[in-house]
């Protein structure tokens, strides 16, 4: 068992994953008040507009906030928004010590509210199970700092290193335990994306098959517009829209098809013959879109590769072997030609599926030897 502190933390980490995916354009945000070793308060930002983390917390703690400890997932904000500073609460509430997670790195925060509280006298600490914290918020934190979506490239290959047959049959690589992992995984992004080669392969409908789930805005990438009117894509009981990004080129036709059946075309700019990847982000990231979760094919998930758009990688291995070499991979091309140039993995994350195993880590350029 952890000790003491970091218990308590993880405890507001389990608190701000409930809201995961349900609170933009703010972060997803847990809290604990405790006071004389026991849990007095909890709580998360469950939306925006709703009040923070800290706010529930203090309300449920009352009187006995008085002399007590909060734990934050995140630094407290300081400013008036679309509701009150939660610094003023804490300090209001008597709160003696605030471990907070991480640094808020929206500009607009960046600092101010951990000064406010030492001003306040209240002893403050930072950084505890630090790296979990800035995990959690990893899109909010790219998209308030840079206007675009946080990228996770997700794929299942086999044990060597396949996505699909020769013949390119694919379902499934990956077992039953995993794919209810892929749906759980749509259900914290804001948009899901894959190219026009994947819908015209496996009609996919790309929504969220859990309980209590919510279906992300959906993305094709449609340079010339090929999606067919009867894409199971656009016939779906579902509140999120379906997105086509295309260039200028497109049928006027198609555009008129597609529209009517109640697709949002998005019109992008062009870069060697095809949707223009990085215009694409530009304009997701100004419909409010922190995450992005690409579950494309080869050649899309190339051009992400290529253009040094991926922030983090989800594998999943599968113990299987198909042998040969006609196969499919998750990148196609020829790929970097020096191990130097490779990209690499860090805070490496594993889980076991049933018998598949999931990989996860964020990409960072590697260092020459």
């Amino acid at each position: 068992m952890p000790p003491s502190k970091e218990r308590y933390m993880l405890q507001a980490l389990d608190l701000a994953r409930r809201a995961e995916g349900r609170t933009r354009p703010n972060p997803a945000v847990g809290a604990v008040v405790v006071a004389g070793g026991t849990v007095v308060g909890k709580g998360f930002h469950p939306e925006a507009g709703q009040p923070h983390a800290e706010i529930f917390a203090l309300q449920q703690a009352g009187e006995r906030a008085a002399g007590a400890d909060l734990y934050v997932t995140l630094e407290p904000c300081s400013h008036q928004g679309r509701t009150g500073p939660c610094t003023e609460a804490i300090i209001a509430a008597g709160i003696a010590r605030v471990f907070v997670g991480t640094e808020d790195p929206n500009p607009r925060v960046a600092g101010c509210g951990i000064r406010r509280l030492r001003e306040a006298g209240i002893v403050v600490e930072v950084g505890l199970c630090g790296g979990e914290c800035r995990h959690l918020i990893a899109p909010f934190a790219k998209h308030v700092t840079t206007g675009l979506p946080f990228v996770i490239l997700k794929s299942a290959v086999t044990l060597d290193g396949q996505t699909a047959t020769a013949t390119g049959d694919s379902q499934w690589i990956s077992n039953s335990c995993s794919r209810r992992q892929v749906h759980r995984l749509r259900n914290r992004v804001d948009a899901i994306m894959v190219g026009i080669g994947t819908v015209l392969r496996d009609d996919p409908q790309l929504t969220t098959r859990i309980v209590g789930g919510r279906d992300p805005l959906r993305v094709v990438v449609d340079s010339h517009l090929r999606t067919p009117t009867s894409a199971a894509l656009l016939h779906l009981d579902s509140p999120a829209e379906t997105l086509v990004a295309h260039l200028a080129g497109a049928d006027l036709a198609a555009r008129r098809r597609l529209a009517a059946e109640g697709a949002v075309l998005l019109e992008v700019a062009e870069r060697d013959g095809r949707v223009d990847l990085e215009d694409l982000l530009v304009k997701l990231g100004k419909r409010g879109v922190q995450s992005l979760l690409v579950e494309g094919g080869a050649r899309l998930n190339t051009g992400f590769f290529e253009a040094g758009l991926i922030d983090r990688m989800i594998v999943f291995i599968a113990p299987k072997l198909l042998g040969g070499c006609g196969g499919f991979g998750i990148f196609a091309g020829q790929g970097v030609s020096r191990l130097a140039d490779a990209l690499r993995l860090g805070d490496i994350r594993m889980q076991s599926f049933g018998d598949d195993v999931m990989i996860e880590g964020e990409v960072k350029p590697c260092s020459p030897a």
